[in-house]
């Protein structure tokens, strides 16, 4: 078994017992699931906790899995989504605080050049969480997860032409929720 191993045959190996091909799906696959959690929730407590519940929903249908109907990443984006979209709507009224989310630290970085990037991850997340719930998700999974428009519109359920006038519009609106402050995030024009 090695990297390059298909999804669909990890998956069918741990059906049969391998926890090798949970852990190398799990390293493939979780890291992934984690980023679009934390994106859509802006809470690295809650995106673990759905990241969890997805992996786990994977197990569980692992046995039953019909190879070719779908792709695994696909179908955990999905999970993922719905349940961000359930825990959501569980809160509705609540505030997540943004800025209780810290920062990986960065031993590369210089300590203005790690300022400068928290800077900027905490005002795109900021302007993330004000756009529009189905904008948010799709350009956190177009833009930022890289995921092209006919993969979106199967998580999201819904036509490609939706997914790219959804991505076009959270696009245009994180532009001007972020246009005043290119100076204060360090972008220049030159």
């Amino acid at each position: 078994m090695s990297a390059s191993t298909d999804d669909e045959v990890l998956l069918e190996l741990f059906a049969k017992g391998d926890q090798r091909a949970a852990a190398l799906l799990t390293e493939r696959l979780g890291s992934r699931a984690f980023g679009v959690a934390m994106r859509v929730l802006g809470n690295r407590a809650e995106a673990e906790d759905v990241t969890q519940e997805a992996m786990m929903r994977l197990w569980r249908i692992a046995p039953d899995w019909r190879r070719g109907e779908a792709k695994i990443s696909t179908w955990l984006y999905r999970v993922v989504m719905n349940l961000c979209i359930d825990l959501k709507r569980r809160q509705r009224g609540g505030y997540l605080d943004l800025d209780a989310v810290p920062d990986p630290p960065d031993p590369a970085q210089s300590a203005p050049e790690a300022m400068q990037d928290g800077a900027r991850h905490d005002a795109l997340q900021a302007a993330l969480m004000q756009l529009p719930e189905r904008q948010r998700q799709a350009v956190i999974l177009r833009h930022l997860e890289e995921l092209a428009n006919p993969e979106i519109a199967g998580i999201m359920d819904i036509s490609v032409e939706a997914v790219e006038s959804l991505t076009a519009r959270g696009k245009r609106a994180l532009a001007a929720l972020l246009a005043g402050r290119r100076e204060e995030l360090g972008y220049h024009d030159g």
